[in-house]
């Protein structure tokens, strides 16, 4: 589902710029030859907190940046490394490096077996997901999480010659996940999405004596150096693949599942049937 959780201590999830900012707080604190714990006394705040600041885990607030600059030499470093940081909000951490290829693919192609894949999700389907996780996410949470699906979304219209395709198990849309009009909604905009020229969207039919796909789902992409890159999700986790040996493997099972699922004009039909019998 990749959306942004907390981690084990409750602090939010870290990015680049904060994990960065950590370590110019840490490199400074040695060089002036202070322990966490002295340095915490100098500035008000806990050895844990500023273990969780040096470690990129905890956002700084304005007191510890501005206590910081006074105890390590005053530079005006921290000031402005503090303007440029972010918690990355509404990505898994596991998910970040995925995402960043996502942009410049020129080929993204996803199996999906549980719900639908994030690029196709309506905001109400989304919000399902996020309102029946656990432990329950808060309303800062969800609302992180829904922007930067939405934002993922729009390389869908933005980038016209990257080739997307994705394989839907059928009963992703029998299980109604958010009711009837939920669902209603999602048959729409994938339908719609579908009438995209760099949009592909087959069907797995219910009913499939043989399926390639068994081990879960599967997503593919291609940069623009022609070098494949492969991704797969599970509880809690996901698993960031380059190597070419499991990525030889994973196109394999892809390819397979391309000819055993619904062409693209039957997989259309099919939605428009399950549309009209909602």
């Amino acid at each position: 589902m990749t959306f942004m959780g907390a981690g084990s201590n409750g602090e939010p999830e870290s990015s680049d710029s904060l994990r960065t900012f950590g370590a110019v707080v840490q490199a400074l604190r040695e060089y002036h030859g202070l322990s966490r714990e002295e340095f915490g006394r100098l500035v008000g705040y806990s050895k844990h907190t500023v273990a969780s600041v040096e470690l990129g885990r905890r956002m700084p607030d304005v007191g510890f940046v501005e206590a910081a600059e006074g105890v390590l030499g005053n530079t005006g470093a921290l000031r402005k490394a503090a303007g440029h940081l972010e918690r990355q909000p509404g990505l898994a951490s596991w998910f970040r490096r995925w995402a960043g290829l996502e942009k410049t693919a020129i080929n993204l192609f996803n199996y999906e077996c549980r719900m639908l894949p994030g690029l196709l999700q309506t905001e109400a389907f989304a919000r399902q997901l996020f309102a029946d996780e656990l432990p329950p996410l808060s309303n800062e949470q969800i609302e992180a999480s829904w922007a930067a699906r939405a934002e993922r979304q729009q390389l869908l219209r933005e980038r016209p010659n990257t080739a997307f395709n994705f394989i839907i198990e059928e009963q992703v849309f029998l299980r109604r996940t958010g009711g009837v009009d939920v669902t209603r909604e999602a048959i729409d905009h994938v339908l719609e999405m579908a009438q995209l020229r760099n949009v592909e969207v087959q069907i797995m039919p219910l009913v499939q004596t043989s399926h390639a796909g068994l081990h879960g789902p599967i997503a593919l992409l291609e940069n623009p150096q022609n070098r494949w890159f492969a991704y797969s999700e599970g509880q809690e986790s996901g698993q960031f693949i380059a190597d070419p040996k499991s990525i030889s493997v994973l196109q394999s099972r892809y390819a397979r599942m391309r000819s055993q699922a619904l062409t693209i004009h039957d997989s259309v039909s099919l939605l428009q049937r399950m549309r009209g019998d909602l």
